[in-house]
């Protein structure tokens, strides 16, 4: 037996489940692994977040906060800080993409606009930043931004980028950033997309619609969450439908620049498909996770499709041309 299960085996044997039934559910892109343990009449999920790598003081902050704004975090039965271990609420496998792999486009409306509804009452909340999270600085997206120089590039081309080449992508990304439309700050969720969001029972969107994996939440623009739901890096999507969820975000928040908005979201959407074009590829080269690699042929043509469609970012795609990245 590992270490790290001796104290998995600790923690649940602290809180009266010694001899429960756990089970392991699906496998995360990061060094989180999650359990479903059989507390019968109940089932509660075990996150084992190693210390190490991950900070479970921040999903519990994060969780506690989504839950005081009105929206359906999973509630926190019990956690261990320094050891890396949290019990929360199960909600379930009704996830948005299982749900929307096994029904026709009516129920695909209904997810997206019930998603569509979380951002905007989150984003008009007053106190939606009124949390501790780091701030979704330029030099914190440069650096997602980065991982496409990093790991992308080498991919392709089978060596590392020179550095030059580096300095001169990073030098555009700046300016890319010095140009974003300022937005009001709103708590950014970062992962925002169907994988993440849970189908539970309830009256209402913001109760039928439990959210997941937020604990690198940011405060940063609110365009950040609606184009990861939008142009997602896992799911194909017809542009028509998302320009008519676009413009139900704009209809149930109200008061927005819808030109700067649009802007700042083409702009976020291409530095997000070059952080997961970095992020899969590393995922494979380095953590021995291929299974991402299916997505990037969609997340590369979302890319392509963004940069040609942007004067904004005419140098970026130059770039990307030249080293035969787009």
């Amino acid at each position: 037996m590992s270490a790290r299960q001796s104290a998995q085996n600790r923690f649940l044997a602290g809180h009266g489940l010694a001899t429960v039934e756990v089970t392991p559910l699906a496998a995360d892109a990061s060094f989180r692994r999650y359990f479903r343990v059989h507390a019968r009449p109940q089932t509660l999920v075990l996150m084992d977040a190693p210390p190490r790598h991950e900070n479970v003081a921040q999903f519990v902050t994060v969780a506690r906060h989504l839950c005081g704004l009105g929206l359906r975090a999973p509630q926190v039965k019990a956690v261990d800080e320094g050891g890396g271990f949290a019990l929360l609420e199960d909600f379930g496998d009704q996830t948005f993409t299982r749900i929307l792999a096994a029904a026709g486009g009516e129920t695909e409306r209904q997810c997206y606009a019930m998603a569509v509804e979380v951002l905007a009452h989150l984003h008009r909340h007053p106190q939606a930043a009124a949390v501790a999270a780091p701030v979704y600085s330029g030099e914190m997206l440069l650096d997602e931004a980065l991982l496409l120089a990093d790991w992308y590039y080498a991919a392709a081309h089978g060596k590392k980028i020179a550095a030059a080449k580096r300095n001169e992508y990073a030098q555009i990304w700046r300016g890319i950033f010095a140009a974003m439309p300022e937005q009001k700050p709103t708590l950014v969720l970062r992962d925002f997309h169907v994988d993440n969001l849970v189908r539970l029972p309830g009256g209402t969107a913001l109760e039928q619609c439990g959210l997941l994996d937020f604990q690198d939440a940011v405060i940063g623009s609110p365009a950040y969450d609606l184009i990861s739901l939008l142009e997602d890096a896992r799911r194909d999507m017809e542009r028509d439908f998302a320009e008519a969820m676009m413009r139900l975000y704009f209809k149930l928040r109200g008061g927005v620049d819808q030109e700067k908005f649009r802007l700042a979201c083409t702009l976020l959407a291409a530095q997000r498909h070059c952080k997961v074009l970095g992020i899969f590829t590393r995922l494979h080269r380095r953590d021995g996770k291929p299974v991402y690699l299916r997505h990037i042929p969609r997340v590369a043509r979302l890319l392509r499709e963004t940069v040609e469609s942007t004067p904004a970012l005419a140098e970026l795609g130059a770039w990307l041309r030249a080293q035969s990245l787009l």
